[in-house]
């Protein structure tokens, strides 16, 4: 992988994260548009998505300041509550991501109309969830956990975890602004988990990922500078944007990644 092409993707990874468009879908899209082969497994995309976490962990960093003096705190409180609820949202993914690696990092390697098939699918949720009756209810227990299943079904690349966890929580009836913010703070631990295995196992090094070094931290760099735009930028787009203009979106490039695999 060259460098101007690292950087290109870290910036395709910072943009798409947060908006429910599907990062890893875009990855894919872009690896090939511009003819990278993915020889390093998954060790790129592990590598800008922590960057995105990065990005996550500057913009939220006194709700995570205050969520960690809360728990510290060693008592019961709303921020042991809201540390909890994450935990629980976290088991799906960890399932997944303890006995189905292997599974993931296949689908890591498949083809433009199984990512295409799953932009139509995140089009189709975003739809439901802008239809979905307007609600205000505090993020449960339970409603953690099946927003947590969100997350975990939105490793298929294309399908968007911010777009599955927010409609998830839409369609339960929780609080726009309180979604997005759940949604971007659940993530933190299982990326950061992952990008630490990947560089205590090797991962990382450009003998196993076939990329050097200078491409890695250009493409690293591009993922947190752009994911820092597009993070502030949701935070708004959630309550003030219908999801619906997302989901035209998404429909248009799965239906031409799909015609694109044809060609």
């Amino acid at each position: 992988m060259e460098t101007w092409e690292a950087l290109i993707l870290g910036i395709v990874q910072g943009l798409t994260e947060f908006l429910p468009v599907s990062s890893s879908g875009h990855l894919l899209l872009s690896k090939e548009i511009l003819g990278i082969e993915n020889t390093g497994g998954t060790a790129f995309e592990v590598l800008v998505h922590a960057a995105t976490v990065l990005s996550t962990l500057t913009v939220f960093r006194s709700d995570i300041v205050k969520l960690v003096s809360g728990l510290f705190k060693f008592k019961y409180n709303r921020e042991t509550d809201y540390i909890l609820k994450i935990a629980v949202s976290m088991i799906p993914v960890m399932i997944v991501g303890l006995f189905f690696k292997e599974e993931v990092e296949t689908l890591f390697g498949e083809g433009t109309v199984l990512v295409g098939a799953m932009l139509l699918l995140t089009a189709a949720l975003l739809t439901f969830s802008h239809f979905a009756k307007k609600g205000d209810k505090p993020i449960s227990y339970g409603n953690a956990f099946v927003i947590g299943l969100a997350q975990a079904c939105a490793v298929l690349p294309g399908l968007s975890r911010s777009g599955s966890t927010i409609s998830a929580g839409l369609l339960l009836g929780n609080k726009r602004s309180e979604i997005a913010r759940f949604s971007f703070l659940m993530v933190l631990v299982p990326i950061l988990g992952e990008a630490f295995l990947d560089l205590t196992g090797g991962a990382f090094a450009p003998a196993t990922s076939g990329i050097a070094v200078l491409p890695s931290t250009v493409g690293f760099v591009g993922a947190y500078v752009s994911g820092l735009f597009a993070c502030k930028l949701m935070i708004k787009l959630v309550s003030q944007v219908k999801l619906y203009r997302f989901a035209i979106y998404c429909a248009a490039v799965g239906i031409i990644a799909i015609v694109y695999s044809f060609i």
